[in-house]
């Protein structure tokens, strides 16, 4: 069984952007660093989409913290 590093560095690269937005933010930075690595799980383990959908699960996520973070503004 080979190990995925290039699958492993961009989860990781994405869950550090996704923690840093979240300090930036003053928000829940581990929280989003979370949801960032269970995005990407979810999209190369259970859905099989491969980095392609690492990248689409993470604008996904950033969509919809953008729109929560709308909604709870107002």
């Amino acid at each position: 069984m080979t190990i995925p590093y290039l699958q492993l560095v961009v989860m990781g690269v994405f869950a550090l952007v996704f923690f840093r937005a979240g300090q930036m933010e003053r928000s829940w930075a581990v929280l989003w660093a979370t949801l960032s690595l269970a995005a990407s799980l979810l999209a190369l383990r259970f859905l099989n989409w491969g980095l392609g959908g690492v990248f689409l699960s993470q604008v996904v996520l950033f969509v919809g913290i953008t729109f929560y973070r709308m909604w709870k503004s107002e």
